[in-house]
Parts: C-alpha cells; sequence; structure tokens
C-alpha cells in the first residue's frame, strides 16, 4: 500500500495512475470524497483528511510501503510563506511519527537555492524541513509542466503563442506531468536506498521548441512570443486570477528561470529525461477535449 497525497491533482494522480498500473494498492488523503470518486472506483482507499491535519496524515501513513508528499500550490503566498511552512510542519510531524519506509516529495529545479526563487521557495522550505526525517526519502526536482501551456490550444490560434521564457530560443528545464508520475511511482516500489536523494527530473528544452510542437498538433505555424517584463503584473492578474500588487513572488519564479537557476547539473543530483513531449501534452488535451 502506498500513499499518494494530491490525488485529485495532475502530478498526483499520475502517480496514482503509475502505480496501479503496476499492480500497487493506493490509498489518499482527500478533503472531498465526491471529487475523487473516480479513484474509489478504481480500487483506491480513500482517507478522510487535509494537508494540514496532521493526525489525519499520521492515520494515513499507518502500514504504507511509501508515501509521495507534495505541497499545495498557492500563488500568492505570505511574505513569510507561513502556508507552506504549516504544511511543511504538518507533514514533519506525521511522517516523524509514522516513519514509512521511504518518502518521496515533488520538488522543483531551483530548489537548492534558498532565494531569489519567488513561489518555489516554498519546495526549498521543504527539503530544509525535510531534512530531519529519519525515513530513506527522494526529491524530485521537477522542470516546468508541459501542461501550463495548455493554453495554447486556444490563444495560438493566430501563430502565437506568448510566453514568459526570454530568450524564447534558451533551452530550461520542462516535463510532463505523467513523467514525474512515473518516476514518483518508480521510486516508490523500485528497490530500497537510504538516506536522500535528489532526482532532477526533465529535459532541456526552449520556448521555441514547445511552440512548434503545438503549431504541429494545431496544424499551423506556432512562434513564441516573450511577454515584456514590464507587462508581467497585468497579464499575470489575467491569465492566474492573481490578486493587484501580489504578482511578486510569481514574476520572481520566472525572473529565477530565466536567469538560469533552474537548469540541469546541480553537483549531487541525477538525473532522469522526461519521455514524454509537450506534443504528446498537447495531443492528448486536444483529443480529451473532442471525446
Amino acid at each position: 500500500m502506498f500513499l499518494v497525497m494530491g490525488i485529485t491533482g495532475k502530478v498526483g494522480g499520475a502517480t496514482a495512475k503509475h502505480l496501479l498500473a503496476h499492480g500497487k494498492k493506493v490509498r489518499a488523503l482527500v478533503r472531498n470524497r465526491e471529487k475523487a470518486a473516480n479513484w474509489a472506483n478504481q480500487g483506491v482507499e480513500l482517507v478522510d483528511g487535509h494537508w494540514n491535519d496532521s493526525a489525519a496524515i499520521e492515520q494515513a501513513l499507518k502500514g504504507v510501503e511509501g508515501a509521495f508528499v507534495m505541497l499545495p500550490a498557492v500563488w500568492t503566498p505570505s511574505p513569510d510563506y507561513k502556508e507552506a511552512k504549516s504544511v511543511i510542519a504538518n507533514y514533519v510531524e506525521a511522517l516523524t511519527k509514522a516513519a514509512p519506509p521511504r518518502v518521496v516529495a515533488l520538488s522543483s529545479m531551483g530548489a537548492n537555492r534558498t532565494s531569489g526563487l519567488g513561489m518555489i521557495t516554498a519546495l526549498s522550505l521543504l527539503e530544509q524541513g525535510f531534512r530531519s526525517l529519519t525515513s530513506p526519502n527522494a526529491f524530485v526536482r521537477a522542470g516546468g509542466f508541459f501542461e501550463n501551456f495548455l493554453y495554447g490550444l486556444h490563444v495560438a490560434q493566430g501563430g502565437t503563442l506568448p510566453v514568459y521564457y526570454n530568450p524564447t530560443n534558451r533551452k530550461s528545464t520542462m516535463v510532463a506531468t505523467n513523467d514525474i508520475g512515473a518516476e514518483a511511482a518508480t521510486l516508490l516500489s523500485g528497490p530500497a536506498w537510504s538516506g536522500q536523494r535528489v532526482v532532477e527530473l526533465g529535459s532541456m528544452v526552449s520556448a521555441d521548441q514547445v511552440a512548434a510542437q503545438l503549431g504541429e498538433v494545431l496544424n499551423l505555424d506556432v512562434n513564441a512570443f516573450a511577454v515584456p517584463r514590464a507587462a508581467w503584473a497585468e497579464v499575470f492578474e489575467q491569465q492566474f486570477g492573481i490578486p493587484k500588487g501580489h504578482t511578486g513572488p510569481a514574476e520572481d519564479m520566472f525572473d529565477a528561470v530565466n536567469a538560469g537557476w533552474m537548469d540541469l547539473g546541480v553537483e549531487g543530483a541525477e538525473h532522469v529525461a522526461g519521455t514524454t513531449s509537450a506534443r504528446d501534452v498537447f495531443a492528448a488535451a486536444q483529443r480529451a477535449a473532442a471525446a
């Protein structure tokens, strides 16, 4: 039995899918059983609970062979990242008391740094907080999600894909959530290890390449367009629904990407390349929309 947090999201769902495909039993901590009904129909054991309920997390951990954990995304974190710190404290308390045989945590490229990361700061705090765990643990430092470009299926009909990567021909680490789930499942159910591991997951891809693959799916010539830095705040408010005056953490995150702080090659980290392309992600989403 393996505990998967965030099962109703893309990464948690991908992890559960791959575990189930390998014949493993899965348990999930959920706030809304109705939202997770599809997983229950696939044999997943649902446990009622919340990220901020350490007792519920501890209960869900009992008897598991391993646990996949992650932080909920917060686009407008408090200046001190108290939201992340609260969830991390609950995880540490539960994982210390229950101490599963292994823990796999979703992190991000750049989480080895402690400043200048914007939203990724939460994952840097997660890695720091887990250093005290006695269970063997692995951090999957994923690149930017190809799924974050899915808005392109709607906005690129005119041949332009607006992006925050500048220059658009510069490569940075990107990955599909399906590959994150596959790697997490492999770490959870594969050979045991001791101590702590860091896995950099993804491949070096440029926004120009993503736009070209989107064009192949849409049968259009699509070119990436770097949204001017001065326009980011207004665009983030419109695209992500971030309240006015609170876009700083998201801006800082993309600044870090463009500065090369999230590129592959941190000393001591393992590297696993992604096998799912942006083209694959776009095509799958298009098929799903047409179904």
